[in-house]
């Protein structure tokens, strides 16, 4: 079932599967719910209703034209504002890229809303503020995507650069068909502009994290190093689980569907209060 729900001035695109125990599946960029099609199905069977939005900026959720629209905060008011308007009070939360870093956000500004967080390729902004040269190198695009250029130089010769970028993903021509719709394109890069400051480091920086919280990290991500996801570990208070996936990359909810679906339940199980 697909929902048209108006939060926050804006009308969110949300998908609502299954009945019992609530998870909530956060896309990152430049997906949308459709990341988690594989996911859906297989959770849905096991007993669990899944909410999956399309972000804004994405899929068919509204694109406001500010970039400042775009912070963490907005869009973490969004996705409460989905679970008020869906009489749900507390979540298991499952991110991925973006989404993960929101689900990090959740559990530290409204543990009360939270039942667990399972975060995919992305760990603890704490974790990431203490990057090393190797996750310096591989955030490149973080940077490129800020300029005041990137939409140009992205285009250019029928978006062959960002055909470069995005290559590794099962869904790039997912993304050039939604970047062809007028303002799309920018309401993306404006996730990265409006979040372009660093994190602060250690832990006295953050609230606990006290929930349970698996990390997955995919070992032939080429945008993400490992030590941002094992570091995040220092910043939780409850359970840490983590896990490495050898034959994924970034995407990994649709580079190996099935071996993150069986880490998924396994945890939800764990986790169960």
């Amino acid at each position: 079932m697909r929902h048209r729900l108006r939060v926050n001035d804006l009308t969110l695109s949300v998908q609502d599967e299954g009945q019992g125990r609530p998870v909530l599946l956060l896309h990152g960029f430049p997906d949308s719910a459709d990341l988690w099609r594989h996911q859906i199905p297989r959770l849905t069977q096991a007993g669990f209703r899944v909410i999956a939005p399309d972000l804004r900026g994405f899929g068919q959720s509204d694109a406001p034209a500010d970039v400042a629209a775009y912070k963490f905060r907005s869009v973490l008011a969004d996705v409460l504002g989905v679970l008020d308007i869906l009489s749900i009070d507390r979540i298991d939360i499952i991110g991925h890229d973006f989404g993960a870093a929101l689900a990090w956000m959740a559990a530290m500004v409204a543990p009360h809303r939270v039942t667990s967080i399972a975060a995919l390729s992305v760990g603890h902004p704490g974790a990431f503020a203490d990057i090393n040269l190797e996750q310096m190198q591989r955030s490149w695009y973080m940077f490129l995507l800020q300029s005041p250029s990137a939409e140009r130089w992205l285009r250019r010769d029928n978006w062959l650069r960002l055909r470069t970028w995005l290559a590794s993903s099962p869904d790039l021509n997912r993304y050039l068909d939604a970047f062809a719709a007028p303002g799309r394109f920018e309401a993306a890069l404006s996730w990265y502009r409006a979040n372009a400051v660093m994190p602060a480091s250690g832990p006295s920086a953050y609230p606990e994290v006290s929930v349970p919280v698996l990390g997955v990290w995919g070992a032939s991500d080429a945008m993400l190093a490992e030590e941002q996801m094992t570091g995040s570990a220092t910043f939780v208070s409850g359970s840490w689980r983590y896990e490495q996936v050898p034959e994924a990359g970034h995407w990994l909810p649709l580079d190996c569907p099935n071996r993150l679906t069986e880490l998924l339940l396994d945890f939800l199980a764990a986790s169960a209060v």
